[in-house]
């Protein structure tokens, strides 16, 4: 089975910590972010490939072709336009097979190069099912995530962007279990007027359109990084799950 790590992006929040290394490899801890996400692949992952961009020559060093028994391809995003659009490019490795099958289509695993995520909730995502699955955390307070709204019957309905301040909310982790008929459909806008292609948006609108059912895996261990007071927060928080 095949996964994507999105890891083009700088990450600007990040000031100068990524004047010289891509988000995705800052440290925490003594490692860079992207090695938590290879100690998150379940087994059934044999194969990754690593979407990068932006200093993307560091991220090739540093892993080369293989790390921790998983085996590695790079593709380049260029136009760096969003989640869907950085997806988009590895659609035709992953059209040519290498996953495991369900309902006659591969399925792959998604996720962000710079969050943490657990080993526990990828082997969720990845259970059997002909469904694409969406990892979601309850936040006491969203600001720029995701909000996953759930319809009557516990799917997937609605996912908001947009600064949602101090209220509460369902928040997408953007880990997804997908499978390749998503490249049958378009890529949509992150928002209304937006150049950027996400893939939340992209996901939710295939889903509809080609009546595949999308669903929520409930989780409280995701760790969201978007500035450098988060990295300080996800090494303490670590910490405590060494002791």
């Amino acid at each position: 089975m095949q996964a994507v790590i999105l890891a083009a992006g700088r990450g600007t929040r990040m000031v100068e910590l990524t004047t010289k290394v891509p988000k995705p490899m800052l440290e925490v801890e003594g490692k860079p972010l992207l090695e938590y996400k290879f100690e998150a692949l379940p087994e059934e992952i044999d194969e990754v490939i690593i979407i990068v961009g932006y200093l993307g020559e560091v991220i090739q060093k540093h892993f080369a072709g293989s790390y921790i028994g998983k085996h590695i391809r790079y593709v380049e995003q260029k136009d760096l336009n969003g989640t869907a659009g950085a997806l988009w490019c590895a659609k035709d490795i992953l059209s040519a097979g290498g996953g495991s099958a369900s309902g006659g289509k591969d399925r792959f695993l998604v996720m962000m190069g710079d969050d943490i995520y657990t080993r526990e909730n990828a082997e969720e995502c990845i259970a059997p099912g002909n469904v694409w699955r969406l990892l979601v955390q309850q936040l006491p307070e969203m600001y720029r995530a995701g909000n996953v709204e759930l319809g009557e019957d516990g799917s997937i309905a609605a996912i908001v962007e947009g600064d949602q301040r101090t209220a509460p909310g369902l928040a997408s982790t953007n880990m997804f279990l997908l499978d390749t008929r998503l490249f049958t459909a378009p890529m949509v806008a992150k928002q209304a007027g937006s150049l950027e292609l996400g893939l939340p948006q992209t996901v939710l609108a295939a889903s509809k359109e080609l009546g595949i059912r999308f669903e929520p895996v409930f989780t409280d261990k995701w760790i969201q990084i978007t500035s450098p007071k988060d990295l300080v927060r996800t090494a303490e928080v670590l910490k405590k799950l060494k002791k």
